[in-house]
């Protein structure tokens, strides 16, 4: 796995609520197991401008954002953490893992924002020179067992409500439609389970 996995891109992604920043510690720790030279970022965020970025994205106090700012300010914070952080790691032939990324903002913003997938994806692609990661792990939760994970105090994107998040589900479902580079993981199960079937997806990619 050491040599399969240098200079590979792997995202985990799914609704709030889905697991996947227990699940990406589980999955790093597994990778620098198996030697292989990791770094993990959570998106937005994980550098200087992203970490701002981020407190304006997910302040509550900031209810009248549209949500075309809110794919301006999420691509920002992404396209700086990939120049900074993520572009000299692959350089070094070390694998990259991080919570979220564009796949994030085509469900949130493009499927239920409104705005579709495609616009998303366009403007990723004119601003970011690898858009789509090698693999992008999508963890699937139904609304119940999202809302049991959540802590009480809700960030702005947390508290849009039942039915927009239902709408977030559906797009990466349907964003993850007949693409070899998405795996689409039932997260209802213990975490254990969970990362087990995360480690197969990985396994059975490269």
């Amino acid at each position: 796995m050491k040599n399969k996995l240098s200079g590979k891109f792997i995202v985990i992604d799914g609704p709030d609520g889905c697991g996947k920043t227990a699940q990406t510690k589980l999955l790093v720790d597994w990778l620098k197991k198996q030697n292989v030279a990791v770094e993990t970022f959570r998106e937005p965020g994980a550098t200087a401008i992203g970490e701002k970025i981020r407190q304006i994205l997910l302040n509550p106090e900031h209810i009248a954002m549209t949500a075309a700012a809110e794919v301006m300010l999420y691509m920002a914070a992404r396209v700086q953490l990939w120049q900074e952080k993520i572009k000299p790691a692959l350089k070094e032939n070390k694998c990259v893992v991080t919570d979220r990324w564009l796949s994030s903002t085509c469900a949130y913003q493009g499927f239920a924002g409104g705005l579709t997938i495609e616009a998303v994806t366009k403007m990723a692609e004119d601003c970011l020179e690898k858009p789509w990661p090698d693999l992008t792990i999508i963890l699937d939760a139904d609304s119940e067992t999202a809302a049991k994970r959540l802590k009480k105090t809700l960030d702005r994107m947390e508290q849009k409500g039942e039915g927009y998040h239902k709408k977030v589900r559906e797009g990466f479902l349907k964003l993850a439609e007949g693409r070899s580079d998405f795996a689409v993981i039932d997260s209802a199960d213990d975490i254990e389970t969970v990362h087990k079937k995360i480690i197969n997806s990985i396994e059975k990619m490269f």
